[in-house]
């Protein structure tokens, strides 16, 4: 016989019983989806017409075909369906605060980076107007130019008298 398979003459052993086995994001996507939906206008509409054609039924209904008279299965009925649906909704309410908290880790990461390239592109500029602070400006440039030019020109007026002048008869200039 076969490992894998058990004996029927014989007990199982304990912890070996198997239980189904379910996806919790799909039963979660599930009790979302009912969640969702009690929380409509369409689910109180429905709601209230099944408990209104119940109770006229086992009220106004031929005698022999009534089967609710006392409204006790409505009542087990009504409190089933709350026993089921408050957890429902919890379930939906736990998924949406889990989605809003890695939304909100995520918004926190991003705002961590931006600031970060900010900071970073700040330093750029400040480094960048420090850079053009020793770099000559076009004005500063002509100026000099034109300093310079007043400069030779001067140097050559200088020389060009020099040359003009007779030499003196001692020898000096």
């Amino acid at each position: 016989m076969a490992e894998g398979r058990q004996r029927l003459d014989q007990p199982r052993e304990p912890g070996r019983i198997s239980l189904p086995k379910f996806d919790p994001e799909a039963f979660g996507r599930w009790s979302e989806g009912i969640a969702r939906f009690m929380g409509t206008a369409r689910f109180l509409v429905y709601m209230t017409v099944f408990v209104a054609m119940w109770l006229a039924w086992n009220k106004l209904g031929p005698e022999d075909l009534r089967f609710d008279e006392e409204t006790w299965l409505l009542t087990l009925a009504l409190s089933l369906q709350a026993s089921y649906a408050a957890p429902l909704i919890l379930l939906a309410q736990n998924r949406q605060a889990d989605r809003d908290r890695l939304t909100m880790e995520e918004d926190r990461r991003r705002a961590a980076m931006q600031k970060a390239d900010t900071e970073y592109l700040a330093r750029e500029i400040a480094s960048l107007r420090i850079a053009l602070g020793e770099v000559s400006t076009r004005d500063f440039v002509r100026s000099e130019l034109g300093r310079l030019a007043e400069e030779l020109d001067d140097a050559a007026r200088r020389r060009h008298d020099r040359e003009q002048r007779p030499a003196s008869p001692s020898g000096t200039p």
